[in-house]
């Protein structure tokens, strides 16, 4: 999907703010591997999904017993709101997932698997960082 000049400054943003987010989360949170998101930038920052994916399902499990999730979360929002993007509830717009999960269920098919985190909403743009 070709974008416009206005919607490819936001995506080029975005991507500036999640690039700086996941050069930290590589190197201080154990089994991150990458992020990826995806937007409808015809709802934006609402339609905006961010998936830290960690290596396996136990390390998923593990961020979010030890609140993992809510430093990504915060680290994020933070890279974000640099860019003039301001996330109501960075809950909604940042998950969690796992290598483990999307070979199991997807035969490691990350497009078909990351569609499923975005309902009801026109053609949508993902970049992947960390890969």
């Amino acid at each position: 999907m070709k974008l416009n000049k206005t919607t490819q400054k936001i995506d080029n943003n975005v991507c500036k703010a999640l690039k700086l987010a996941c050069e930290d989360f590589t190197s201080e949170v154990d089994g991150f591997c990458w992020l990826t998101h995806r937007a409808n930038y015809t709802n934006f920052p609402a339609s905006l999904v961010v998936t830290c994916i960690f290596d396996i399902d136990a390390e998923v499990i593990a961020a979010k017993e030890q609140k993992v999730d809510d430093h990504l979360r915060d680290v994020i929002q933070k890279q974000l709101l640099k860019v003039g993007i301001v996330l109501k509830n960075v809950r909604h717009n940042v998950h969690l997932d796992s290598e483990e999960s999307c070979l199991r269920d997807h035969s490691g098919q990350w497009p078909e698997r990351l569609k499923l985190r975005v309902t009801k909403q026109k053609p949508t743009q993902s970049k992947q960082f960390g890969r």
